[in-house]
């Protein structure tokens, strides 16, 4: 994933843990440019007086960005006391120097400019998710709480039974642990980390929201909503229209899953009705179900899965470079260009043995051109090779926009630049992938061998729609006012139960900051990208399909090799973020509306299935 922060084309946050190559450069920090003067303003600023305060500050936010991100690479890949101290240093002054663009752009509303000039002014206001107040001091503190909080997390651990585990440690316990004593343990030992994050956060909520006001905003939360080209309430009712279309589904996926587990655990710890417990279901936020297929998988009738990726990738001796080298040859068999040589210079693809890094997969474009680098602790099993596939989404989206304007360097919106290399995992993982690839002898039959390929795929896809809406929606009323910090918690796990239909395994502390257990709350990343991008890469994958004229089931289709649907794809990132996303959508897809019914296409014959095995029982979680 990618955390665009500060508007750098920059660092991306992605799931899960592991891997570095360390860099060969040793940069020389330039000076940081003094700001350019703003225009004399006349009574009434005219065009000309926009466009060339637009220049300027686009001038200068490109030569700042690239130290900012060298900065940041380095306290990703090296935390210590000094790497802290820099990027909170660097992100202080981007932070300050953004703010005062903001500020500067909200002069030009209503001067009558061109279009270019206009979306421009608008991305300027919107350039930063912790916006500071325009006030001596005011960047520098927010930059410091955000390093903190970025790196309390990230070097976070607790002790169960003598022993100490990082959050990688725990999680891969959970994935893996059948008891739920121990899931419970390592649930509530990593969420003894974040509550000492609290006052930071709402100091940072304090000081975010007054940097809202101050462009305009009535907080940091509607901010975030204005964009994506439509008004702050627009968009959250886009979002509910479309969670709408997926929820029916994800009710009969939760009510099989719940059942599955009762079986396994009895009623004293996952009752057939109601909620699930949350730390049953093998990811520390249950995010993600996928480690739990062994529970979920059926166990009568034909449904065997016809291979193990795992194996494959370990019978054919495929180590972590490989592993990104196979996600490259995906984009240049659509005819997109090889990463350059820089890339394997100084990207991290194994975790370094010798310090602390930050392992969240992330994609990097350090300089805005073609420094382009992944973070990443790889392992070689099937979940990172679909990693490495979406975060060279990102590398090969950044390279497509390198030669837009600064301030167009971007996704079409947050959740494109997610969907991109979602979309491709979607073909990374299919049979027939694999077997272009001579990871499989031969393609399986389309039998029920297909339900527990389609299960397990729903177990990660659409088990994660629901906390990709809520994340937000705390954090949206969090920013609004509308919960206070006592309540932070337990309006969190209001949300979790709505949505998600889960439940803590026990009572929570008075202290507890659940929410600060996830990383993109602890580092102020906006988080619907990420539900948008799990509409996005299914209509995606549906029109690249339709334009190749795949006559199978969705889910059986891959476009590996496909350079027509790589040239299309290739126009629509180009744009970058130059036009509104409709525009965009509409160069790859067609139309210009965003549809879940792709989602719901890709997973009908789970559906239909789910909806036999689930006779009987009781769905749904509210009593």
């Amino acid at each position: 994933m990618i955390i665009k922060r500060l508007m750098l084309s920059a660092a991306m946050v992605a799931i899960l843990s592991g891997c570095a190559t360390t860099s060969s450069v040793e940069p020389t920090a330039p000076p940081m440019a003094t700001a350019p003067e703003a225009p004399v303003m006349a009574t009434k600023p005219t065009p000309a007086e926009a466009k060339a305060f637009v220049d300027a500050a686009e001038t200068k936010l490109s030569e700042m960005s690239e130290y900012a991100a060298r900065v940041q690479w380095l306290r990703a890949t090296y935390i210590n006391f000094d790497s802290m101290w820099l990027e909170s240093k660097v992100n202080g002054e981007f932070t300050e120097q953004t703010v005062t663009f903001a500020m500067e752009a909200a002069k030009y509303d209503g001067v009558d400019v061109d279009p270019v000039t206009a979306r421009k002014l608008k991305l300027l206001k919107l350039a930063l998710s912790l916006p500071a107040a325009d006030r001596p001091g005011a960047a520098d503190e927010l930059a410091k709480l955000s390093t903190k909080l970025d790196s309390v997390y990230s070097t976070g651990k607790f002790s169960y039974n003598t022993k100490t585990y990082t959050l990688n440690d725990a999680s891969e316990v959970m994935a893996r642990s059948r008891n739920p004593a121990e899931l419970r343990a390592m649930f509530e030992g990593w969420r003894t980390v974040s509550p000492a994050m609290k006052a930071d956060y709402t100091k940072l909520i304090e000081l975010s929201n007054e940097g809202a006001k101050g462009l305009g905003f009535s907080d940091a939360g509607a901010m975030w909503r204005s964009g994506y080209d439509m008004e702050p309430d627009a968009f959250a009712a886009e979002t509910d229209r479309l969670w709408a279309q997926v929820e029916p589904f994800y009710e009969n996926l939760h009510c099989y899953v719940r059942t599955k587990l009762n079986e396994k655990y009895g009623d004293a710890v996952q009752p057939k009705n109601g909620p699930i417990r949350a730390d049953l279901l093998g990811n520390m936020w249950a995010q993600d179900w996928a480690n739990i297929y062994d529970i979920a998988a059926p166990k009568t009738g034909n449904y065997k899965p016809a291979y193990n990726l795992d194996a494959l990738l370990k019978a054919k001796k495929y180590d972590e470079v490989k592993m990104v080298k196979t996600g490259e040859g995906f984009y240049t068999s659509l005819g997109l260009a090889p990463l350059p040589q820089t890339f394997w210079e100084r990207s991290m693809i194994v975790r370094p043995k010798d310090r602390e890094v930050v392992c969240h997969a992330s994609a990097w474009d350090l300089d805005n051109a073609d420094d382009i680098r992944i973070k990443m602790c790889t392992l070689v099993n099937g979940e990172d090779l679909y990693t490495v596939h979406h975060e060279l989404g990102h590398n090969y989206y950044q390279r497509a926009y390198k030669n837009q304007p600064f301030l167009f360097k971007n996704g079409a919106n947050d959740g494109f630049h997610e969907a991109i290399g979602d979309f491709v995992g979607l073909s990374s993982v299919t049979p027939t992938y694999l077997n272009q690839i001579g990871l499989l002898d031969k393609v399986p039959p389309q039998t029920g061998e297909d339900i527990p390929y389609l299960l397990k795929m729903a177990m990660q896809k659409i088990a994660f729609m629901p906390f990709g809406l809520l994340v937000d929606r705390w954090r949206w009323e969090v920013y609004s006012g509308q919960i206070t910090p006592a309540q932070y918690n337990d309006r969190w796990w209001a949300l979790v139960k709505k949505y998600q239909g889960l439940t803590p395994p026990g009572a929570r502390p008075v202290a507890a900051f659940d929410p600060g257990s996830k990383y993109h709350v602890a580092a102020s990343v906006p988080y619907t990208r990420y539900f948008l991008a799990h509409v996005y890469q299914f209509q995606f994958q549906k029109a690249a399909c339709d334009q190749i004229g795949f006559k199978g089931p969705l889910y059986r289709c891959s476009i590996y090799g496909e350079k027509a649907v790589g040239e299309k794809f290739n126009k629509m990132m180009e744009m970058g973020q130059s036009k509104p996303w409709p525009d965009a959508l509409e160069a790859f897809t067609g139309t210009r509306q965003t549809d879940a019914s792709a989602v719901t296409e890709y997973f009908a014959p789970l559906n239909t299935w789910l909806i036999q095995q689930n006779k009987g029982q009781k769905c749904g979680w509210e009593a």
